[in-house]
């Protein structure tokens, strides 16, 4: 084979194995991007009903006490689930909320931090 064959050969080669490394290279430059993330308004102060249904405060929605728009402020939580929580009523536990199926395990999993069910205080 002559010297400038195998030369040819050989940059070929070569530009083979660089090829996949370059367009991985660009495809990570794609997604390193910044992207722009839409930002809620802030909550009007005088709505204590929003402060109390949101998790943003750290209080948890008390699901024997609650509304039923405090209720569907959870996610996954819709006018039906939040009429079925309602008629369940009480609840010993929140765990009670998918052990009586009045709501999917799933949708369960997704709000169990930010509920509670309070027992009522015996005088």
């Amino acid at each position: 084979m002559s010297p400038l064959r195998r030369l040819l050969t050989g940059a070929a080669v070569i530009a083979f194995a660089a090829a996949p490394r370059v367009v991985h290279a660009q495809d990570t430059s794609k997604a390193a991007q910044p992207t722009t993330h839409a930002v809620a308004p802030a909550p009007n102060s005088t709505s204590t009903a929003h402060k109390e249904s949101t998790t943003h405060t750290g209080k948890q929605i008390d699901i024997n006490t609650a509304s039923k728009d405090s209720l569907m402020t959870l996610k996954g939580i819709g006018d039906a689930y939040a009429d079925a929580i309602i008629k369940g009523r009480p609840y010993k536990s929140k765990k009670e909320l998918e052990e009586k199926k009045i709501i999917p395990a799933s949708t369960y999993t997704k709000i169990k931090d930010e509920i509670v069910a309070k027992q009522p205080k015996k005088a």
